[in-house]
């Protein structure tokens, strides 16, 4: 590890130390009344499983029968504007439990291509370092990106635009998106099946901290940590509304995610149409209890179902993909309330 990562990994340690007293968001984050809010009956979603060994597989064609098995095709994305939304948190190459793939990004990539959108942009605004290029070159992904001609947006100092919060579980009146997200058709959130100290989970409904401006907001989004992370997640994601989300699995992380912990290789990719569905879902392949996840069980019955019965189970069973994670002893504690 460069001395430069490492002291940034330090400061982090510091930072969360810091923020860890309003920052838990495990179950009991939210209150009671939210974890018992599940009326979700009329609520139905799909969530695709696959497996995939490693990042040399044809990635692609596991995307596109992914994508099939949901129901969608070409007429889908054809003519529109596509944004992919992967988790860059580090500029490191050497953890591969870290960042979302390049290999999945540009496998994602090429499907929509073949089906005709009419251009697929990859976007980002990653919330420690401030360096953008150093970052997508340390990374791999900007090297990725360029050999496929595929253009990367910086979320970080994008234009903003002003929009309600509609959902209201901070206290924030407004919350500032970036022109990107409003220019785009189908926003496609793409992160890593990992562990996270406060939140027990960070998928694709966290992911979507990242869209969110440094510039407005911060590094690393502190405005939104003090807001709340768990009541962050669900007004980003009632304001965002992200059409897809295809979680990086393959080499996931476990114990002290989302950053220092250690790799899983649990040689899986999971996607579908609806995030609390898909989280739910990645949340029990890694064996924790999505109801335990406050703002999953906040989501039940405002942004869509996490109750196993009400999830359609498609590729693989859960049964034969069930693969539980390390955490570390308070997330652990916290998780059994």
């Amino acid at each position: 590890m460069d001395e430069q990562l490492a002291t940034r990994r330090s400061s982090d340690v510091k930072r969360r130390s810091f923020l860890v007293g309003a920052g838990a968001v495990v179950a009991g984050g939210l209150g009671a009344k939210l974890l018992n809010d599940r009326d979700e009956r009329s609520l139905r979603s799909q969530v695709f499983v696959a497996r995939a060994q490693s990042y040399t597989e044809n990635l692609t064609d596991i995307i596109e029968r992914g994508l099939k098995e949901l129901g969608l095709g070409r007429t889908w994305v054809a003519g529109k504007s596509v944004l992919l939304k992967p988790n860059l948190v580090e500029p490191t190459r050497e953890a591969p439990q870290v960042n979302t793939h390049p290999a999945v990004v540009l496998a994602a990539a090429e499907v929509f291509r073949k089906w005709d959108a009419r251009e697929v942009l990859v976007a980002e605004g990653q919330g420690h370092c401030r360096d953008t290029d150093w970052v997508l070159d340390q990374s791999g992904l900007g090297p990725a990106l360029q050999d496929s001609k595929l253009d990367f947006v910086d979320l970080n100092h994008e234009d903003v635009v002003i929009v309600p919060n509609s959902m209201r579980f901070t206290k924030l009146r407004q919350l500032a998106l970036p022109e990107a997200l409003r220019r785009a058709d189908v926003i496609v959130s793409m992160p890593k099946l990992k562990t996270h100290h406060w939140a027990g989970v960070t998928l694709s409904m966290k992911n979507l901290f990242g869209v969110m401006p440094g510039v407005y907001y911060g590094w690393p989004k502190n405005v939104l940590h003090h807001a709340g992370i768990a009541e962050s997640i669900l007004d980003i994601n009632a304001a965002v509304r992200p059409h897809l989300a295809i979680i990086d699995g393959i080499v996931g992380m476990e114990g002290d995610g989302p950053i220092m912990g250690t790799p899983k290789a649990a040689g899986l990719l999971i996607m579908g149409t609806n995030a609390p569905a898909v989280d739910a879902t990645g949340a029990r392949l890694m064996g924790i209890d999505p109801w335990r996840i406050s703002y999953l069980a906040a989501a039940s019955g405002r942004l869509g179902p996490i109750a196993e019965r009400h999830i359609e189970q498609r590729g693989e069973t859960l049964k034969s993909t069930v693969q539980p994670f390390t955490l570390i002893d308070a997330l652990q504690a916290a998780l059994r309330g």
